[in-house]
């Protein structure tokens, strides 16, 4: 990797933005377009949304982000220790919801896989997820 960075925080709600705010500032080094920067603000936000409402259920811990580069991709890696994903597969289903009650749309994943090249998700029930995702760094 060319840069690296790794931070953690509480999972409330208020660092979602702040987790928005510390990849765009970092991607930014990538020299990247308006829209690209736009896409990992996005991507990053659902998963951070995840993390707190679904791995955590809103009851506390912490999420790692982390982010890196090379020449050609810009590398996300998003993480909790929460309960997990029991189906990932069924998961990542375009309007998927385990919290109907909370008006969850359902698409999380799906909006991170428009958005970014790559997403992959790891879980394990009650030892938490991570969610991988690349953007290929390019002059649009």
């Amino acid at each position: 990797m060319k840069n690296q960075m790794r931070v953690f925080f509480d999972a409330i709600s208020e660092n979602e933005s702040f987790a928005r705010l510390i990849a765009a500032g970092f991607f930014s080094q990538c020299n990247p377009t308006i829209a690209q920067i736009t896409d990992v603000k996005t991507a990053v936000s659902e998963a951070v949304t995840n993390a707190i409402i679904h791995g955590y259920e809103g009851k506390g811990g912490t999420v790692e982000l982390y982010c890196a580069y090379d020449e050609n991709k810009f590398y996300i890696e998003i993480a909790d220790h929460g309960i997990g994903i029991s189906n990932v597969s069924q998961a990542m289903e375009p309007l998927y919801t385990s919290k109907p009650e909370l008006e969850r749309s359902g698409m999380g994943f799906t909006i991170m896989e428009t958005f970014m090249d790559m997403i992959r998700v790891e879980s394990s029930p009650q030892n938490g997820t991570r969610v991988y995702m690349e953007k290929q760094i390019s002059a649009e």
